[in-house]
């Protein structure tokens, strides 16, 4: 039984090498004292946009942010619905609350666990206004379906790529299909600042001036509001950490990738776990490495007891939460979303992660299993 302590993400194994790198961009910033938004932001979105093949990116705050202001530079508001998914983490739904509209759920595809867009129409009512499909652990939803049920009903989409940092769909970047599309740099994303940070990418110039506007207390120009906005702005520190990690990005993407596959080479056949799917129209990044398994929670007590580091993505579906109470929704509403809450299992994933490591997850793992499934554990 090894004791090797491996951890869910280690952030220091994936800094150490780029740290004088990031200290030198980060002095920068310092001695050009450009702290709130400024030329190290547009530096990092003239890039970031380039990145995701998109026209105009918009520097902000963080995930939460850019998605609430997508809304409201859609004009999303009150006596709105948007339709997404409640396997997913809460700020998706918070934004359109906090855009003074409602959340309206549909479950999710059993392969992909991302919106199924076969159920979308059903929950489409007069008050719809928007879509906005969750592109979960780093695969994109089925955008093509979607952005044809979008046109069909006259719906704008809001990608939530928050953890889709340069996942494909048919040859093409997340965050360049829907209307807007919105990213979080939180720092355990393939992407992470040292802090928080968040991005809006879109190919439409006034919701570009919009979006912009909304980040900046809703003025255009200082001092003169023509909107009532928020401080929604990025920092520069963290803009300069982005700048230089975007360089690294692709390659790290790809070492999830090979992880990914040794992981699914190694526990292949492996009863009473599902695997994740990895959909024939686009390429994950694997921000997130979820199986599902009976028995998860006395699976990571094991895990951790013989120092492998898991996590649960998510314990609860967002239209179980407290906070959604007054929505009315019930288990059973969405089976597949809530099976999949019961069940996913992450293990750990990070580009820095060995062929040796990832050997004892598996081994620790398929040992824990056959543990539980004997009744032994």
């Amino acid at each position: 039984m090894s004791q090797s302590k491996i951890p869910f993400l280690d952030l220091k194994a994936h800094h150490d090498p780029i740290r004088q790198e990031v200290m030198a961009a980060m002095n920068e910033v310092i001695d050009a004292n450009a702290f709130a938004g400024g030329p190290f932001v547009a530096r990092f979105e003239e890039a970031y946009a380039k990145f995701c093949d998109a026209k105009f990116c918009i520097g902000v705050g963080n995930g939460t942010d850019s998605l609430w202001f997508s809304l409201l530079a859609l004009g999303v508001g009150p006596g709105d619905e948007v339709i997404t998914v409640p396997m997913t983490f809460m700020a998706t739904a918070e934004a359109i609350t906090y855009a003074g509209a409602k959340p309206v759920f549909v479950d999710i595809d059993p392969q992909t666990y991302t919106i199924d867009p076969t159920q979308i129409e059903a929950a489409i009512t007069p008050r719809t206004k928007a879509i906005m499909p969750v592109h979960l652990f780093g695969q994109c939803a089925d955008m093509d379906p979607i952005m044809a049920i979008a046109k069909k009903h006259n719906l704008f989409v809001v990608e939530d790529a928050a953890q889709a940092q340069g996942t494909t769909y048919r040859g093409r970047k997340a965050g360049t299909i829907g209307h807007a599309a919105s990213f979080s740099f939180y720092p355990g994303k393939n992407l992470g600042a040292w802090g928080e940070a968040g991005a809006v990418t879109t190919n439409d110039a006034a919701l570009r001036e919009k979006v912009a506007m909304f980040r900046e207390h809703g003025q255009k120009k200082k001092y003169y509001h023509d909107v009532v906005g928020w401080n929604g702005r990025m920092d520069g520190l963290q803009a300069a950490v982005l700048s230089v990690k975007l360089k690294y990005l692709e390659q790290a993407n790809n070492q999830r990738r090979r992880a990914a596959a040794l992981y699914n080479q190694l526990l292949a056949g492996t009863p009473g776990v599902t695997l994740p799917s990895e959909a024939a129209y686009g390429q994950s990044i694997y921000h997130i490495y979820a199986v599902r398994a009976a028995h998860r929670d006395r699976l990571i007590q094991l895990l951790g007891e013989r120092g492998v580091a898991t996590g649960i993505h998510y314990p609860v579906p967002v239209h179980l939460q407290q906070a959604y109470a007054n929505l009315g929704y019930r288990r059973g509403n969405f089976p597949v979303s809530e099976a999949c809450a019961d069940s996913f299992l992450s293990l750990p994933m990070f580009p820095e992660l060995t062929n040796q490591q990832i050997e004892i997850v598996v081994r620790e793992f398929k040992d824990c299993l056959r543990l539980v499934a004997g009744g032994a554990a």
